[in-house]
């Protein structure tokens, strides 16, 4: 018995010394890593003095880690102004003052604009393929601009209906008296009376394959309330391709949105145009049109050539010599570098002195392009070697003015992908094309900090997430693509519904685990509980984070207190 006290005082001092230790007001946990997620524009003085301020909060509540990103981390040379790299250095010393760990996001695999403000031409592109262009005084245009949407305008009436489309939903009918040009316009209204609270106007049309259409609607609103206004093409097997949010507004007069869409190996589409689960409000459309286009996001670089031939597809033309190079100047910086526009005006193909090409000759042209996913997204090539070299200058430099001892490669949601001429240049699939990329991307961290662990996303190599069969615009299939990932690798798993899945998943192939929680979630308590026990039911789960994507930190200390209570 009394060798029992003795041990239990002995523990009990321990206790007390280790307390000492984590810093005062430091909770008790049982992970060894108790994180936040915090992205910050360093270049901003006021953004770092809250930073600062967060960390001092976060660090009573017990976190040890602060995840950040900025997406200057991909330019971080010459053009910074020097209060940048002051504010780097004062954010490292006081989370060093503090005990915590700064991890930054390196890598914008995905959501790419840290490495396309370098050079926007090394966004992944899409294949356009045989595009028939006509050459008029002198430039060559897209043979056929026609609108294959005659019934765009809503002119023509069946009763108090819109004529001329495949389907409508109930909610739809044709106004008069509210129109953007011509005679009518089709007013949707009372949808959420709809089983789905739906209110859409469908056509079916026959496309070329593999080219370069613009879709182009005029929207007014009034009170919506719920639901999104949507654009969407749609094969005949369902797969979306398109992606792009309209950003239409609950209450805005007439308004032009567009999207641009690449049909990929389709030949016929459904054309929807509408709202998907609404619950109220008014919402009109007039003057959709959808038309054949060229050169939009048209990307120049290894990978993505440009190839123009006659109509016969046996005489090759040069650029330099038969036409000038082609390109559109604004591509990709607008409005500022590695901001993309999701339609601009079609650069015309320019004949050069002394061309082979006729005045009035029919060709045939191919090229690439990039899209936007949802509002802004445009993600990289995975091979090009320049998006390499601009990230191992992010991680120099970030070893160089924050001295990290970990990284957090941003392999997320990668929605364009294995599409380029680089990616299938040996066939492999996306998903090999991936795993290649993430092996050399961890490559280039261990180059430059040897010592340092390395943390990733999850999704992009989980198969009860994207790492699936025709996900978004992603040219084949991305299982396989966790077989890049060394076990050295952390995953950070994010899927919540799928946690009991995806945790013994990566837990089976070796890999240590952090839990990104919350997501602005109302339900603080279920959210830590349900990832608390999916994780008892494995090994190798190190710790857990509170995720935010709303600067949302009103839940900071709760989150924690949960997170470590017994």
């Amino acid at each position: 018995m009394s060798s029992a006290r003795g041990l239990a005082a002995a523990c009990a001092v321990l206790a007390m010394l280790f307390g000492l230790a984590a810093g005062a007001g430091a909770a008790e946990r049982p992970w060894k890593y108790l994180w936040f997620y915090a992205p910050c524009n360093f270049q901003v003085d006021k953004n770092v003095d809250d930073l600062v301020a967060l960390m001092q909060r976060a660090r009573k509540a017990g976190y040890n880690g602060m995840v950040t990103g900025d997406h200057k981390f991909g330019r971080m040379h010459e053009d910074r102004p020097p209060n940048y790299f002051v504010n780097l250095g004062r954010a490292r010393q006081a989370a060093a003052d503090l005990g915590i760990d700064v991890i930054p996001c390196v890598m914008a695999v995905g959501y790419s604009s840290s490495v396309l403000q370098n050079d926007p031409n090394l966004a992944e592109g899409i294949a356009v393929v045989d595009c028939p262009m006509r050459v008029q005084g002198g430039k060559a245009t897209v043979a056929n601009p026609a609108n294959l949407l005659a019934a765009g305008g809503f002119e023509e009436a069946r009763g108090d209906r819109p004529a001329g489309w495949d389907f409508m939903d109930t909610c739809v009918s044709r106004d008069t008296a509210v129109k953007h040009s011509g005679a009518a316009s089709a007013r949707i209204e009372k949808f959420d009376r709809e089983a789905h609270r739906n209110g859409r106007v469908v056509k079916k049309l026959a496309l070329a394959p593999w080219r370069q259409y613009r879709l182009d609607a005029w929207i007014k609103t009034q009170n919506l309330a719920g639901g999104e206004v949507k654009a969407m093409v749609l094969t005949p097997a369902g797969r979306s391709l398109t992606f792009t949010d309209l950003g239409v507004k609950p209450t805005q007069d007439w308004t032009e949105h567009h999207i641009l869409v690449n049909t990929l190996d389709a030949t016929e589409a459904n054309v929807y145009v509408g709202i998907w689960g609404g619950r109220e409000g008014t919402l009109w459309l007039d003057d959709i049109s959808i038309r054949e286009v060229a050169g939009v996001n048209l990307l120049r670089r290894e990978g993505c050539p440009v190839k123009v031939t006659g109509e016969d597809s046996k005489t090759v033309y040069e650029e330099g010599k038969d036409f000038q190079e082609w390109k559109y100047p604004k591509m990709g910086r607008v409005p500022w570098p590695g901001g993309y526009e999701v339609v601009h005006p079609e650069p015309p193909l320019v004949l050069a002195a002394g061309s082979r090409i006729k005045e009035g000759e029919a060709l045939k042209v191919s090229f690439y392009h990039t899209v936007v996913i949802g509002g802004d997204q445009v993600s990289a090539c995975l091979r090009h070697d320049e998006v390499f070299r601009w990230m191992r200058q992010e991680v120099r430099l970030l070893k160089q003015y924050l001295a990290p001892k970990k990284y957090f490669m941003s392999h997320d949601e990668l929605r364009v992908a294995g599409q380029c001429g680089l990616c299938k240049s040996d066939k492999a699939t996306a998903g090999q094309v991936l795993a290649q990329n993430v092996k050399r991307c961890t490559a280039v961290i261990r180059q430059a900090d040897p010592e340092a662990e390395i943390f990733v996303w999850s999704d992009m190599f989980d198969p009860n997430h994207n790492a699936v069969d025709n996900y978004y615009l992603v040219g084949s299939t991305l299982k396989g693509s966790w077989e890049g990932l060394d076990p050295a690798v952390r995953v950070v798993a994010w899927y919540f519904e799928m946690r009991d899945k995806s945790l013994p998943f990566f837990a089976q192939r070796g890999h240590k685990m952090v839990m990104a929680g919350y997501y602005d979630t109302d339900n603080v308590k279920a959210n830590v509980a349900g990832w608390r026990a999916a994780a008892a039911k494995v090994q190798g789960v190190e710790g857990i984070m509170y995720t935010t994507w709303r600067n949302n930190y009103k839940d900071l200390e709760e989150f924690a207190r949960l997170a470590t209570a017994p």
